[in-house]
């Protein structure tokens, strides 16, 4: 046999996509990313809770910051997008 062995990463990568579980660790990684991808500021006054459906549900603080939030919230999307891909979140709700 001439295989070369497999990296830890991709054996996971491909045990993951056989348990069907790809999606759910992607989702996973924007919860967990969250402040990296809008920043401290956001970060401090917000909570990912879950991905449902392609909708990320964020709590948040205050109506006032969720009223800001509503305002930047194609500017927020696009960086989870970047983050995450375009299929993996298509809309935010803030509550």
């Amino acid at each position: 046999m001439s295989s070369s062995p497999e990296s830890i990463g991709s054996a996971l990568q491909s045990l993951f996509r056989q348990l069907g579980m790809t999606k759910r660790i992607q989702q996973f990684d924007v919860l967990n990313s969250w402040e990296s991808i809008v920043g401290e500021k956001i970060a401090s006054v917000t909570t990912p809770r879950r991905i449902v459906n392609g909708v990320l549900f964020v709590d948040v603080k205050t109506a006032s910051w969720r009223n800001e939030l509503a305002l930047r919230k194609n500017q927020i999307l696009e960086k989870v997008r970047q983050h995450a891909g375009k299929k993996l979140v298509r809309d935010i709700r803030f509550h």
